[in-house]
């Protein structure tokens, strides 16, 4: 019995999830889990397609609570950029890096692409400045 509720506690602790909230014309995207392969392909496939479908210009993606990062959560992450950015004056950040995530970010060169940010409040700043008429 033990070794089933420790399999089961794995599952959920290793298991992601991705909302999406709006706030003031800023998508919010809370990326929680590990973002790897594994079952969770359809999940992030469909996440990915609402986020276009919603056309987010403005895109804030929160990974504090993301504990790693595979290849697929990588093409995840470079996917919804290139969405947003692709959308006329789209402007994306993201915040809350975890050290191995940041690891990976510097492997692939990505943390020379994406913006980033410390936390989801100086992250909203950004893209709130950025919104504002000069």
């Amino acid at each position: 019995m033990l070794c089933s509720e420790s399999k089961a506690s794995s599952r959920v602790k290793n298991s992601m999830t991705i909302d999406i909230e709006h706030s003031d014309g800023i998508c919010i995207l809370r990326c929680k889990g590990r973002l790897a392969s594994g079952p969770e392909l359809e999940y992030m496939q469909a996440r990915l397609e609402h986020i276009k479908v919603i056309a987010c210009r403005r895109l804030l993606a929160d990974f504090s609570e993301v504990s790693s990062i595979g290849s697929m959560g990588v093409g995840f992450l470079v996917a919804v950029f290139t969405s947003v950015m692709r959308n006329g004056g789209g402007r994306f950040i993201l915040t809350g890096v975890q050290p191995f995530v940041r690891q990976v970010l510097e492997i692939t060169r990505l943390d020379t692409v994406i913006p980033m940010a410390r936390d989801v409040a100086s992250g909203l700043e950004t893209l709130s400045a950025e919104a504002a008429p000069v």
